[in-house]
């Protein structure tokens, strides 16, 4: 095993990364200075016949591409294994078995190599993305207010430093993406359902169609999408017969988008309340792809004097880089408090596992973050 007592180099070292929390597939090595040597992505496409994500089928899918997927990044960086100074993977939240095909696959490749195995939070993966080195003008100093929006998170995060987060607000029932998913399958656009809403919804007119804005103009900075998805749901025929035109469909997505727009720019402005002086607003999140919300995200910050910083569309959805940058940092953070990396290899994947936990990572010395039996 990996001397427990070592330091992160100085010097960039590769560092592979594996995520496998839903049902992309993603591989990918990143220099511990931020720079990309390979990146590789598997969309699924076993769940489109379902409307949506199927656990079983995932797990079996990352287990089957995972092998040549690890292969072709090392190529593509023109490396070999030996070459990797660490091995990191997503180990929650997520679906447990696409979580446990993916670290075990990780921890595999860290304990032939003799090298160490960093587990990585998720979420704080996608927090942490807007410092990679090129995406934010000033590279998103601490602190920072996030706006995390995806298929299965919808939060308000205010982001304090590598480890140390503080959640202002969250969905109470539906996260955004879950609903565009929902309502693009009312519209039969198939799946996954958040591009095909929008490509849809360029087509229609967004006051078109008068929809809730739940929550909007309350205290606090909490989410709901459940009844702006039912109230879509209720401006449906009822009668195969009259179903709608193209126009009334695009109309109707053009309004539901134009709704969680508004819903989120109206609770960022309450999370802007709780939080003092941010630096930078970040988005992240697959729906941060959504290019109405970014153009409402974009002149919100603008219009509070605030930096605005996005991933690239590619790093916005679930992938590796953002899970080797993740852990990147925290060798440096670790670093910076005289500890060693740490070696996470007897550490479980969890299908919850709240980022209020990551502090911990930087204050205690200890070479496993959750124990094995948690």
């Amino acid at each position: 095993m990996p001397d427990a007592t070592q330091t992160p180099p100085e010097m960039p070292t590769p560092v592979m990364a594996i995520e496998s929390s839903c049902d992309d597939t993603a591989c990918a090595i990143v220099t511990t200075d931020g720079r990309i040597l390979a990146e590789t992505t598997l969309s699924q496409s076993g769940h489109v016949p379902f409307g949506g994500v199927v656990p079983e089928i995932a797990a079996r899918a990352h287990l089957s591409a995972l092998p040549a997927l690890v292969r072709d990044t090392l190529a593509a960086a023109n490396l070999q294994p030996h070459d990797l100074g660490a091995i990191a993977a997503s180990c929650g939240p997520g679906l447990i078995g696409g979580l446990i095909v993916g670290a075990d696959m990780g921890k595999g490749m860290a304990i032939a190599l003799d090298r160490p195995f960093i587990a990585v939070n998720h979420i704080e993966a996608h927090a942490l993305t807007a410092r990679l080195p090129g995406i934010a003008p000033n590279g998103a100093p601490f602190p920072y207010l996030l706006l995390l929006v995806s298929g299965g998170h919808c939060q308000c995060i205010a982001v304090e430093g590598v480890g140390h987060y503080r959640r202002l607000g969250g969905t109470i029932d539906d996260a955004a993406g879950e609903a565009f998913d929902k309502v693009a399958k009312m519209l039969g656009l198939g799946w996954p359902g958040g591009p095909a809403v929008e490509q849809l919804a360029r087509e229609g007119d967004p006051h078109a169609v008068a929809l809730p804005r739940p929550l909007m103009g309350r205290a606090g900075c909490d989410f709901s999408f459940s009844g702006l998805k039912t109230a879509v749901a209720q401006k449906l025929p009822t009668e195969v017969r009259t179903a709608l035109s193209r126009q009334q469909a695009a109309d109707l997505a053009a309004s539901f988008q134009q709704a969680v727009s508004d819903i989120v720019i109206d609770r960022l402005g309450h999370a802007l309340e709780m939080m003092e002086r941010p630096t930078t607003l970040v988005v992240a999140g697959g729906v941060a792809a959504n290019g109405v919300l970014r153009a409402r995200l974009r002149e919100f910050a603008s219009a509070h004097d605030l930096p605005f910083a996005a991933p690239p569309l590619r790093l916005c959805t679930d992938n590796a880089v953002m899970v080797a940058w993740a852990a990147i940092e925290t060798m440096h953070a670790r670093r910076d408090l005289g500890l060693p990396i740490p070696d996470d290899i007897a550490m479980r994947p969890r299908p919850r596992w709240p980022l209020s936990e990551m502090a911990a990572r930087m204050t205690v010395d200890d070479t496993v973050l959750i124990p094995a039996g948690a």
